[in-house]
């Protein structure tokens, strides 16, 4: 946004600083405007040079200095633009978002009869940041995007239009429309590295928009294109906030890409700036760190990142994944549940983890019908997504439907797919998880030697992520199929099985061995709850009432 004009050398020399990013240079020159004398162009510009030092209480008091000096000499556009500042800024350093929408109502206020101006613009791009930042809410956000984007165009200030685009982008991102939101964002990323933008931290703002999108869409292949570019461009300035919030959306994709010990430093980079420029925003490293920390096996310092932050939804995702672990299934999904009633109706990108992991849930719990039903939506948003990841989850979840209804064949076609799916779009950690579960099924289908080779490909790559917990799941499952112990060949119809499933025949073999419930959820890679349910299952169909007694009715039956 544009400043009314102010005392000339030393506030236009202030202006020069802030375009070229010298922050501590812009300060000084408005410290020189100030003294001689207090001018709203002045306090506007000392404001932003603050800001972009992480200098949080005095910007704020400049800012609101600032509009009131606008006020007094009757300059509604420059009192509007300190307002939408102070809103978006209030959210930033204090996540107060009801202060924030007074501020921004005055703006609406001010600005009224100027529906064209380049304020006007500002004020619809800031309202559309918060709204999908703040609120989650893609719809409004796209609206407001493309009206900001459209002024800036008319107006011939491409750095609004261009940010106006790349919040559009994602924001279409967010509602499920993947390509035409990408093509968005890579046009306003390629103005932003070009240095096509008057502002370097406005040129910022596209390039992070661009990272958290290739997040929200697990894009590794596009983001290992742009990511390492667009950091090299953002290391050149520092701006506290919008740096801490680029490298938490890095660390993000860095996580997928399966380089974890990067990854943690660029947390612990984006946690220092956060610290020092927007603690309000510091959910955004710590949601981050706590995934990662699940994906290494440290549950429990992964469970207390997450209830640091258990308001934010994404926080409610890595605790049932967690639930998952412990065998909670009932816990993981109200957990689910809760997630998905909270999600606007825009974030439509945003159900597909938290379906996937319901299919799963339902799957364990032998529900397939169930999990079909949310099967069919997390394939609808996939269809329209159209990219490798989503493609690959929804190939895990069939994998796991088809094997809780018997179909190991259906369920290791699923799996191949998913295997290859992962691996192409560099999900190193994901490809490990579905060539286990490959490994399992082809176990069951009496194939020892392919599932050996599966499970010991997934363990190595495991271990080389540093996945310890997996890793040793992995490895037990090996141990067991060279043992010959994982499962026997399939024995026909569940006619001359006694009316058990394979499932339940593993099971009940693996307790005629003397393992424990725990046991053997840990061996077949379960909950505790699932195991449960399979031998009240297996005593109803034995007719027997004592685990011991569903045994010995089984080795006369043969069934063993």
């Amino acid at each position: 946004m544009q400043d009314a004009a102010g005392p000339p050398d030393a506030v236009a020399q202030g202006r020069e600083a802030l375009a070229a990013g010298s922050w501590g240079e812009a300060k000084q020159a408005f410290e020189r405007a100030l003294r001689e004398g207090e001018s709203p162009p002045a306090l506007e510009g000392y404001a932003h040079a603050t800001r972009w030092l992480g200098e949080v209480e005095p910007s704020l008091d400049a800012r609101e200095r600032a509009f009131r000096s606008y006020r007094r000499a009757g300059d509604g556009a420059g009192a509007a633009r300190s307002a939408v500042w102070l809103a978006y800024d209030h959210v930033a350093f204090r996540g107060d978002t009801a202060v924030a929408r007074g501020w921004f109502s005055r703006a609406h206020r001010l600005l009224e009869g100027l529906e064209e101006s380049e304020e006007r613009g500002w004020l619809a791009f800031f309202e559309g940041e918060v709204a999908l930042i703040a609120e989650d809410d893609a719809i409004r956000a796209g609206e407001l995007a493309a009206t900001a984007s459209e002024i800036g165009r008319r107006r011939g200030v491409l750095d609004l239009e261009m940010l106006g685009r790349s919040l559009e982008g994602l924001a279409r991102v967010a509602a499920g429309d993947v390509r035409e939101g990408m093509e968005l964002l890579d046009e306003a990323s390629a103005a932003a590295v070009s240095g096509e933008f008057a502002g370097l931290h406005y040129a910022g703002g596209a390039c992070c928009h661009l990272i958290f999108a290739c997040e929200r869409v697990q894009d590794v292949e596009r983001a290992a294109q742009w990511c390492d570019t667009v950091r090299g461009f953002c290391e050149r300035w520092s701006i506290p906030q919008l740096f801490g919030f680029c490298r938490a959306h890095y660390a993000a994709v860095l996580t997928w890409r399966g380089e974890w010990d990067e990854a943690e430093r660029e947390l612990g980079g984006a946690m220092e700036a956060y610290d020092q420029g927007a603690p309000a925003l510091a959910f955004e490293a710590l949601l981050r760190l706590a995934e990662l920390r699940r994906r290494q096996g440290r549950l429990e310092e992964s469970a207390e990142l997450c209830e640091r932050v258990a308001w934010h939804p994404q926080a409610k995702l890595c605790l049932s994944e967690l639930a998952l672990e412990r065998g909670d299934l009932d816990e993981a999904a109200d957990l689910l549940d809760r997630y998905l009633r909270a999600l606007p109706p825009g974030e439509r990108l945003a159900r597909a983890p938290a379906l996937a992991l319901v299919v799963r849930v339902h799957a364990e719990r032998g529900a397939a019908e169930v999990a079909m039903k949310h099967l069919g939506e997390l394939a609808g948003i996939a269809a329209d997504a159209g990219t490798d990841p989503l493609r690959a989850a929804l190939r895990s979840s069939e994998g796991l439907v088809a094997s809780a209804r018997d179909d190991h064949e259906g369920a290791r076609k699923h799996l191949e797919d998913a295997v290859d799916l992962w691996s192409r779009c560099g999900a190193p950690f994901e490809a490990a998880r579905a060539r286990m579960a490959l490994g399992l099924t082809l176990s069951r289908l009496g194939r020892q030697r392919e599932a050996a080779r599966e499970l010991e490909a997934a363990a190595a790559a495991l271990a080389g992520l540093g996945a310890n917990r997996e890793r040793d799941r992995a490895g037990a499952a090996l141990a067991d199929v060279d043992a010959g112990s994982a499962t026997a060949p399939p024995t026909g119809d569940r006619a001359s099985r006694g009316g058990l499933s394979e499932r339940e025949l593993e099971v009940l073999r693996l307790a005629a061995q003397g393992f424990t419930e725990p046991e053997i959820a840990e061996k077949l890679i379960v909950s505790r709850h699932t195991v449960h349910r399979h031998m009240a299952n297996i005593r109803t169909k034995l007719n027997q009432r004592s685990k011991a007694a569903a045994v010995a009715r089984a080795a006369d039956q043969g069934l063993l």
